[in-house]
């Protein structure tokens, strides 16, 4: 039977989802002269019974991209952005909640951090800079995000950072590995361990019915357990640092019960300065950006199912 005389099978339309991506929204708090800024990049994905404005064309069941747009705008403006969490689930609620066709959001959120420009000291500040608390630097360091998912009953929240690099010049060794024909690395027992942190953790919030995490304070103390098991952690591994950093966190923040780690070995190898007649005792080291290991893996609460995705790069 050739292909064109085979009976046809039926298509069907599999899981879809519509919305406005990466809209980027500026929100300014003015407190007197004191300013205070909240700066995201939001995506909002919706789904529920949209078959027929894919198998026929008709808009009757479809809120415009541009719609979801303005809501993000106008609920800045409503009810200003205490933290992307929170910003997230007024936005997902509402979708949901006011479009009866509309039975599941997800909100993606970046957070792009500023920080306040300190004046200069009494003795040099021209007339007036003791007032400035408007002009702000744009922090040169993580991400932090934020994924909300909700059916009309359900939350899940998943929240988390991405490029946050971090080192520890010493206390790192690595050695006792497996050694074959193609082996060339050498061990080593005083080495710089860095890495460019990318994470996310899933807090056990679900309904209405628990009480809500407190967002900013959780994303500060999930941070700074975060660093601290980095900093505090003897390493013989990144894979053994990793584990050390997820289970500290899920050890010290009850409302976290799953974290996933995605970190990149900054390799930095020592550089042969023999040649030069120099001695190199751990002084001199070339940084090396690619090819670079990847050490992944996801900690869990005792008991709890792991459903933060494997692959990080769309989360």
């Amino acid at each position: 039977m050739t292909a064109s005389s085979r009976p046809a099978r039926p298509v069907i339309l599999g899981q879809n989802q519509y919305g406005k991506a990466e809209n980027r929204v500026v929100k300014i708090t003015r407190d007197g002269a004191t300013h205070h800024i909240k700066d995201l990049n939001v995506s909002v994905a919706l789904s529920g019974d949209l078959e027929d404005v894919h198998l026929s064309g008709s808009n009757a069941n479809c809120l415009p991209t541009d719609t979801t747009k303005n809501t993000v705008y106008a609920f800045a403006k409503e009810y200003g952005i205490e933290s992307a969490e929170q910003f997230g689930i007024h936005l997902a609620r509402h979708f949901v909640g006011s479009q009866e066709p509309i039975k599941r959001a997800r909100i993606r959120i970046e957070e792009f951090a500023w920080e306040r420009i300190e004046t200069s000291d009494a003795s040099s500040q021209f007339i007036g800079a003791e007032e400035v608390k408007h002009s702000f630097v744009r922090k040169g360091q993580e991400t932090r995000l934020t994924e909300i998912t909700y059916d009309g009953e359900n939350w899940q929240v998943i929240s988390g950072l991405k490029d946050l690099i971090v080192m520890n010049s010493t206390n790192s060794e690595f050695w006792g590995y497996i050694k074959d024909k193609y082996t060339t690395l050498q061990e080593a027992y005083d080495r710089i361990l860095a890495t460019q942190v990318s994470s996310r953790w899933r807090f056990n919030w679900t309904s209405d019915e628990q009480r809500m995490p407190n967002w900013e304070r959780s994303y500060a103390q999930v941070k700074k357990h975060m660093l601290q098991a980095f900093a505090e952690t003897y390493s013989l591994s990144l894979q053994q640092t990793l584990y050390q950093m997820g289970s500290r966190i899920i050890n010290n923040r009850s409302e976290v019960d799953e974290i996933r780690f995605s970190l990149p070995n900054k390799h930095h190898f020592l550089v042969d300065l023999e040649p030069f007649g120099l001695k190199n005792d751990n002084e001199v080291y070339y940084a090396a950006d690619r090819p670079y290991g990847l050490i992944e893996a996801t900690v869990l609460r005792d008991g709890v199912e792991a459903r933060i995705p494997m692959d990080l790069t769309n989360l």
